[in-house]
């Protein structure tokens, strides 16, 4: 089941790339061949006249990796087009997002209902509940596709980055911690966990949005092709901030 949603919802992450070197349409088919070879590559339009590649890719992949895919000794050199990037991210940001706002809203209108009881709102049992989906839904996503999941994670998360384990280990603490919300477990150590789990997930995630990396941020797993934003750095914040209010309560 995992396996076919997976291939449902599988990404595709389109980039443009400078390539030099190509002066005939044979160039264009050499180079076009040559990605294709790679394994997590979908699509590749190549253009001599512009210098441009356009290339659809399941994954991350570097661009020492598709330099190395070209060839090493070859004329063909190929180069990051960040150019284009910020343009297509703008024009559709709500498309872009489009997976994560409706996962929240979700999670927003599930978790009021549950927590609304005798005509009234418990604000407390409200953030319990939306926690509880938060860590649920997050972690299925990420679940869905592991090694996809740990690759995306390790290219910014500090811990993840040392550590390659923890890409495969931190799917399974969001789901405990799911759990633990949804069954009010030893709710102060559940808050503090939280806190410093989240918390410590956040500084990677900051200090590439400060850097203005371009990486696929990894809150949906390898499922859905969100870049790394502030809006990530709301999510991880939120729970955060959440968790302390409990704790305080």
């Amino acid at each position: 089941m995992n396996f076919l949603l997976y291939e449902l919802y599988k990404p595709i992450m389109v980039h443009t790339y400078k390539i030099s070197g190509m002066t005939c349409s044979g160039c264009e088919a050499t180079v076009k061949s040559n990605l294709l070879k790679l394994p997590d590559i979908e699509s590749v339009e190549v253009s001599k006249d512009t210098g441009v590649a356009t290339i659809g890719m399941a994954k991350h992949i570097s661009v020492e990796e598709l330099q190395n895919a070209i060839g090493t000794n070859s004329h063909y050199r190929i180069s990051s087009d960040n150019s284009m990037e910020p343009l297509m991210e703008e024009s559709s940001w709500f498309v872009t997002y489009k997976p994560l706002l409706v996962l929240f809203s979700l999670i927003l209108i599930i978790s009021f209902i549950a927590s609304y009881s005798n005509g009234a709102l418990a604000p407390t049992l409200w953030m319990r509940y939306f926690m509880a989906g938060f860590f649920l839904c997050f972690s299925y996503f990420k679940l869905i596709n592991l090694q996809g999941f740990a690759d995306s994670y390790s290219m910014y998360d500090i811990v993840a980055k040392q550590i390659k384990a923890w890409g495969f280990i931190y799917p399974f603490t969001e789901l405990a911690l799911g759990i633990a919300y949804a069954t009010n477990f030893s709710p102060v150590t559940t808050n503090m966990a939280t806190i410093v789990i989240m918390g410590i997930s956040s500084i990677g995630v900051i200090e590439s949005v400060a850097n203005k990396k371009k990486i696929q941020c990894a809150c949906l797993g390898a499922v859905f092709n969100l870049p790394m934003s502030t809006i990530t750095i709301i999510e991880d914040l939120l729970m955060v901030a959440m968790a302390g209010v409990m704790l305080a309560y």
